[in-house]
């Protein structure tokens, strides 16, 4: 079992235990090892008994880590489990539902299942509970909304290996001439639904020896009444076979392959505005850059490919040299243990180091985030006396001092002015009170903006895509007062954020805002996720001269100088 796998069972238990009114430590003990395995970064499963008490863990719950690894169960979870349905499972997994409002659903109205939940709150059962109301009630049917759109869809992070491993399968089948992912992995889609790949074959239509292997490859289930002659439908399914992402494969052969590749990688908009069509069977094996020229137009990145900017780019032939991983020369927004993160800050330099970036930027959070083990003013004093120990040690390449300011309430920093000129760059964001209507979370983040020493506006909606939507915000005001003030907005890169979301890039490109590209690394892993922003900066257009860690290490010194007031 993985981490994150036992992570799951701990949660579930304490949640449980919770509901069964449990002693108080007894689920203290749970959600105690949940935060320690969340700082473990060696997997657990496996580990002797020893090792285990040596992580921190009690005897009891290093009894039961190793009985959970072994079994892939716990008695205790088990028992409890065995005590209501399993449809109230499912309720706990409703954001904003705690342990007790479930037993409370479950108890009072009979509440078993997300539908019969659903019908409840519709009705208005729900809001008049005790400890519920109208507003708690609307609250869990938006979320029920939210989670039945985004059923069967995964991130782009987690889509992709599935994909990569579908596609290297039919390659290796020897049944292809060639074969390309399409669709929404091609275009980097930030959620997904569908892996489409395009394949040319010697042979297509309903007895194609591609369709059968297909049919009979164990990550699959064939969707027949969905097939065509010359596209096989079906679902990715789980270890237990239960059915996921879509799958769809073009079989096609040489004459239309590269037609069928661009199309099914452009949105519909773009297939239209770029006058793009599939090119007749003349004999001759053409590329995407010719069915392109054809229309008169560049080749076009199939990331832009989605109907809007890019038409007019292309056709003006002004289309932007995209940014490209190789162009970013630093990591701003990083955290270490001196916040929430499971690195030293020694470990963290020396890894982006080693990566070959020429600067890290360290943001830990500040002292309102007490539940992230934010710093306090002594805190910052201790951690900016290490960076400069750190910095003498690992020259040429630098550690700036940065924070992750909370955005109060009303919009204030979280530091006095004292406090906050001491940093080289501040990453301003919002984590408390998200439950906000458009002009208050707008108001809050302008204030924020005007803030002499924000230097970055941080996930600018606080969206965790496939989790929770993001504050409303009003993105032009927000835009626009960046621009006034100087102020970088933010893409990070973690992959269930991508935050300032896509569609907004060329609209901040277009003002002259700059955009920084950071993956709110809590790990050394998560220096990996830059890639996913990239590709996020790449949909709205951006160049190189557009991202504020485009710039060495010396100009970008400058800037963060020039900006302090």
């Amino acid at each position: 079992m993985s981490n994150k796998e036992i992570i799951r069972a701990l949660r579930l238990t304490a949640s449980l235990l919770e509901m069964d009114d449990a002693n108080p430590f007894k689920i203290r003990a749970y959600t105690g090892a949940v935060f320690q395995l969340e700082k473990t970064e060696a997997p657990v499963a496996g580990l002797p008994k020893a090792d285990l008490l040596a992580l921190g863990f009690t005897d009891s719950m290093a009894e039961k880590l190793i009985a959970l690894a072994q079994t892939g169960s716990l008695p205790e979870l088990d028992q409890l489990r065995a005590q209501i349905p399993p449809g109230v499972v499912d309720v706990l997994g409703v954001k904003g539902l705690g342990a007790k409002k479930v037993k409370t659903l479950w108890q009072d109205l009979g509440i078993e299942s997300l539908h019969q939940l659903r019908e409840a709150c519709q009705s208005g059962q729900v809001a008049q509970l005790k400890g519920f109301g109208e507003k708690t009630q609307a609250a869990i049917l938006q979320e029920l909304d939210f989670k039945e759109a985004n059923a069967d869809k995964l991130l782009f992070a987690e889509a992709e290996p599935l994909a990569l491993a579908l596609e290297q399968a039919v390659a290796n089948s020897g049944l292809v001439r060639q074969v390309a992912l399409s669709g929404q992995m091609r275009q980097a889609a930030e959620v997904v639904d569908t892996v489409q790949l395009v394949a040319q074959v010697d042979q297509a239509g309903p007895t194609a020896p591609l369709r059968r292997f297909l049919d009979q490859w164990p990550g699959l289930r064939p969707t027949e009444a969905d097939s065509s002659p010359f596209a096989w439908r079906g679902h990715l399914v789980d270890e237990k076979g239960q059915p996921g992402l879509k799958v769809e494969v073009r079989l096609t052969d040489e004459a239309t392959y590269a037609g069928t590749w661009l199309l099914t990688s452009a949105a519909p908009a773009h297939v239209a505005r770029a006058g793009l069509a599939q090119p007749a069977r003349t004999g001759q094996h053409l590329t995407e850059a010719a069915i392109y020229q054809a229309a008169g137009l560049p080749w076009v990145p199939p990331e832009l490919r989605e109907g809007g900017f890019e038409i007019e780019l292309a056709q003006q032939q002004k289309l932007p040299t995209l940014l490209e991983m190789s162009d970013l020369r630093g990591i701003l927004h990083n955290h270490s243990t001196y916040s929430d993160g499971k690195h030293t800050l020694a470990e963290m330099a020396q890894a982006c180091r080693d990566l070959g970036y020429e600067y890290l930027g360290i943001s830990d959070h500040s002292q309102s985030a007490f539940y992230a083990n934010g710093l306090t003013a002594d805190r910052v004093k201790r951690q900016h006396e290490e960076i400069a120990a750190l910095n003498a040690q690992l020259a040429p390449f630098r550690i700036f001092k940065g924070i992750e300011a909370d955005i109060l309430n009303d919009g204030a920093l979280d530091y006095p002015d004292e406090v906050l000129a001491s940093f080289d760059f501040i990453v301003a964001s919002i984590h408390s009170n998200l439950r906000m209507d458009r002009e208050k979370a707008t108001q809050r983040l302008l204030r924020a903006v005007a803030n002499p020493y924000t230097t970055i506006l941080g996930h600018p909606t606080g969206r965790l895509l496939l989790r929770r939507e993001g504050y409303p915000i009003d993105h032009e005001a927000i835009l626009q007062a960046c621009a006034q003030h100087g102020v970088v907005v933010e893409i990070n890169a973690n992959p269930w954020r991508l935050d300032l979301d896509w569609r907004w890039v060329r609209r901040a490109i277009e003002l002259g805002v700059r955009l920084s590209i950071n993956p709110d690394a809590h790990e050394r892993e998560g220096y990996a996720d830059m890639r996913y922003g990239v590709l996020v900066a790449r949909k709205g257009g951006a160049e190189r001269a557009h991202v504020l860690n485009a710039l060495p290490q010396a100009q970008i010194a400058e800037f963060f100088r020039a900006k302090r007031p």
